[in-house]
């Protein structure tokens, strides 16, 4: 079916007026084409993305409290904190307590050069404490 759909696409792209949705839909459509279908070759790899959104429901939703966020530097930061929250989330990792503990690890290793130290601080690391985990 989704070969089918593809090969319509591409049949109709002519027929759609250029600058119109329509073809913007299908141009999309056809550049994403190899990313589009990846949940058919990876059984791991959900058909839609509903978890990431209901992840980032609640930032969303405070959105008018986030106006101090004025700067492509804020908001790169509010992104990766908010990332690192969810992610954390998605491992069974309690946010807080995990925050705490990378504040508190990662200036004790402030003047390595060798910063494999960071592979045992990610959410899925064997080596965290238990108290981080849920």
């Amino acid at each position: 079916m989704v070969d089918a759909y593809f090969a319509w696409v591409k049949k109709n792209i002519t027929k759609v007026p250029a600058k119109g949705k329509t073809y913007h839909g299908f141009s999309y459509s056809i550049n994403q084409e190899k990313y589009l279908g990846v949940f058919l070759d990876d059984g791991e790899v959900p058909i839609d993305n509903n978890a990431a959104e209901q992840s980032i429901r609640g930032f969303c939703i405070g959105k008018k409290n986030w106006v101090m966020i004025d700067t492509i530097a804020g908001a790169e930061s509010s992104a990766i904190l908010y990332s690192i929250a969810e992610t954390a989330k998605a491992n069974n990792l309690k946010p807080y307590d995990y925050f705490e503990y990378l504040l508190t690890e990662i200036p004790n290793h402030m003047d390595e050069k060798d910063l494999s130290f960071l592979e045992n601080l990610l959410p899925w690391s064997e080596q965290l404490p238990a108290h981080c985990r849920k």
